[in-house]
């Protein structure tokens, strides 16, 4: 690089000062109204207070923020030794700044965008939730078609001996058919107890479909979202009410009990035939039957813990949040607007590294003439005032030194003349 390369350099950082300074200024003063708008969100009382408190907080970051930069771009560029120590107060700095105001930059910028983004992914908690619940609820009609079979069969063996005596041989309403009959009675009154429930539990699904329905709105529809969310928190609260109605809807339990019931209760009637044959074979009719009541409940009774062993599903509780905070829990959704609130705050760093590299530059080819044209006018002629004194100082001591040889001169006789001899 030439001596006037290094000169361009020069004129250039001077001729660019002026857009240095108000691109700081700019810089720090959105900032200032990014945080303002950040801050707003997170304070509480009137609208004066709220106000005033704002107001104050961003007009101290902006000045803190200019006041920052300009110290580094006036005195980084022009320091040789101890650059390294200025670098950890400059990050000191930056990290300072990240958290006075650009998180509160980033919740201008993306705090709307986060509260709805919030309440969408609470939404699809409910959502699963509510299905989980309803999942569980319904679970017991799936013992509904062995229920059935069970009555039908019951009541199909009863009309067949009744009938025409396939069993014992002997058609009538005896003891067997009695018993037949009593089963598939109480089969038939567990039946209509899941069908019941099935309405009930239908019921408060289509409520809660409704709920949710009402929530997906919210989310996506227009207007403040403050409101929105104050509206959704409502609709939370009685949905979190219908998932617990689900939970206490279910009928596993009962067909539980009613299973254990079916095979401890099972009361077998005596066998009343008019001779000893058809006891007998009444007996052997009555003691398959009660085996095939008990397999019937055992297998119940287990398809009902198969049930009651899934998870309770616990009702969600919403938790509103403020827009900054929902900016720091979904940051990770909302990268372009984090990376513009920092670099509008770390922005001038990047200036700093710009004028540091120049000055290194210059100073690296023109040696010490660099620090001559670094002098301003005032300085050259304060040099140009010293110099002058120092010189002024030189000549009066050369003065006085030689004022004081003559008088000693004088003073001293000559060299020719005969000493005195004392006597």
């Amino acid at each position: 690089m030439s001596k006037s390369q290094s000169y361009l350099l020069r004129g250039q950082i001077n001729r660019l000062e002026v857009t240095t300074r108000v691109t700081l200024s700019v810089l720090a003063l959105g900032s200032g109204v990014f945080t303002y708008l950040g801050v707003r969100e997170l304070l509480d009382g009137s609208a004066t207070t709220v106000f005033l408190g704002a107001v104050i907080y961003s007009t101290a970051v902006s000045v803190g923020i200019y006041a920052f930069w300009s110290y580094l771009l006036r005195l980084m560029p022009h320091v040789r030794g101890g650059r390294g120590l200025l670098y950890v107060a400059m990050a000191l700095g930056a990290a300072m700044i990240l958290a006075m105001s650009s998180w509160l930059n980033a919740s201008a910028l993306a705090g709307s965008a986060a509260l709805e983004q919030h309440l969408a992914n609470t939404t699809e908690d409910y959502q699963a939730r509510f299905n989980a619940a309803n999942e569980n609820a319904l679970a017991a009609q799936s013992l509904l078609p062995d229920i059935q079979l069970a009555s039908q069969r019951f009541a199909s063996l009863a009309d067949v001996e009744r009938q025409s005596g396939a069993l014992t041989g002997t058609s009538g309403s005896g003891t067997v058919v009695q018993l037949l009959s009593q089963m598939s009675a109480q089969l038939g009154g567990l039946q209509q107890e899941i069908v019941a429930s099935r309405q009930a539990v239908d019921a408060i699904f289509a409520d809660g479909s409704k709920r949710l329905a009402t929530m997906r709105e919210l989310v996506s529809s227009a207007g403040p979202v403050a409101e929105r969310s104050n509206a959704y928190a409502e609709e939370a609260v009685k949905l979190s009410g219908l998932i617990t109605a689900l939970q206490q809807t279910s009928v596993a339990p009962s067909v539980k009990r009613a299973a254990e019931d079916l095979g401890k209760s099972l009361i077998a009637p005596v066998a009343d035939g008019g001779d000893a044959n058809l006891q007998t074979r009444q007996s052997e009719v009555v003691g398959k039957v009660e085996a095939a009541v008990k397999a019937q409940s055992e297998q119940l009774a287990t398809a009902a813990d198969e049930i009651l062993a899934r998870p309770v599903v616990q009702p969600l509780r919403f938790t509103p949040l403020s827009a900054p905070e929902a900016v720091i829990r979904y940051a990770g959704d909302f990268m372009p607007s984090w990376a513009g609130a920092i670099a509008i705050d770390l922005l001038p760093g990047v200036l700093i590294f710009i004028l540091c590299i120049v000055q290194d530059v210059i100073r690296r080819e023109e040696g010490t003439e660099a620090e001559i044209a670094e002098m301003s006018t005032a300085d050259l002629m304060r040099a140009l005032k010293i110099q002058r004194q120092l010189r002024m100082t030189e000549d009066e001591t050369d003065l006085i030194v030689a004022t004081r040889e003559d008088v000693v001169q004088q003073n001293d006789p000559p060299a020719h003349y005969p000493k005195t001899v004392s006597r």
